[in-house]
């Protein structure tokens, strides 16, 4: 007996609209790099659906190119926007990089798990990003931000390729006076950088928090947050208490493709944020 087929329309109806783009216009697009931009969109047809989780992505379609999975990088409290903040990569991000103000792309989502801030009040909060991985991070600090006398010490620690290649500097700056910590590092100066240089575990010497209250939030190249896993490790951080971002090769955001399998999980549907004691067993080991 042949398997049965479902069709585009069925997947949709058995899937909510999951399967089904939506039209988005640009209302602000900006370079924040040489390869990386943020763009802010509204909906086209009816209400916005900017409602989503903080670590959570969307599928973006660039028409005439194909789809791409893009962390979030919005204000979760504004849903009447979505933001995502993109590095040109591939044939669909450049043809994204492409767009201006006013032009058209579809949007299905949101997906994937998400930060488990809000459910961690009354904790410390400890967040580490490496280069594009302050994207998807940036929902989670304004959730933390517009909730701060409900959480601990916050601390954020950014490393970065280059100083050119920093995301958001004017946002680091004014979170300096909100947070009780945030350190930027390069792994190469230029003649105009006068802060840290090094990788970004170098700066974990500069914080001080409670490793038995504390919940850390990473996410950034993977051999980059084996070595943040290691140093908070070291510091007494529970790997219950640890979150990490997986986002890599992600193509369908459902779990049809297989791209992005994980050990026994796909990426996709059941991250991209996971808890490490969740993926312990895998995490480290070569080619998965």
């Amino acid at each position: 007996m042949e398997a049965e087929t479902l069709s585009t329309s069925q997947v949709t109806r058995e899937n909510g609209d999951s399967m089904r783009p939506r039209r988005y216009r640009i209302v602000r697009s900006h370079k924040e790099t040489h390869d990386t931009f943020t763009m802010e969109l509204e909906a086209v047809d009816g209400p916005a659906n900017g409602t989503f989780n903080p670590g959570q992505f969307n599928m973006l379609y660039a028409f005439g190119a194909g789809e791409s999975a893009i962390s979030i990088s919005g204000d979760p409290a504004q849903e009447e926007r979505l933001m995502h903040t993109t590095r040109v990569v591939g044939t669909v991000t450049r043809a994204l990089g492409t767009l201006a103000q006013g032009d058209v792309l579809g949007v299905r989502g949101p997906f994937g798990s998400a930060w488990p801030v809000s459910e961690n009040a009354g904790k410390d909060i400890v967040f580490v990003a490496g280069g594009i991985g302050m994207a998807p991070l940036r929902p989670a600090v304004l959730q933390v931000l517009a909730n701060r006398t409900k959480f601990g010490g916050v601390t954020l620690l950014y490393g970065s390729r280059t100083p050119g290649d920093i995301l958001y500097r004017r946002e680091l700056k004014r979170w300096r006076g909100r947070l009780n910590d945030v350190h930027v590092t390069v792994d190469r100066a230029d003649e105009k950088w006068s802060g840290d240089v090094g990788v970004v575990t170098t700066l974990f010497n500069r914080i001080i928090f409670d490793p038995e209250n504390v919940v850390a939030c990473v996410c950034g190249p993977e051999i980059m947050m084996r070595f943040v896993v290691m140093e908070l490790q070291r510091r007494g951080v529970s790997d219950s208490s640890i979150y990490i971002s997986m986002e890599r090769n992600m193509k369908c955001a459902i779990g049809f493709c297989g791209h992005c399998q994980f050990g026994p999980t796909f990426i996709c549907k059941d991250g991209p944020v996971f808890r490490l004691d969740k993926i312990r067993a895998w995490f480290n080991q070569k080619e998965i």
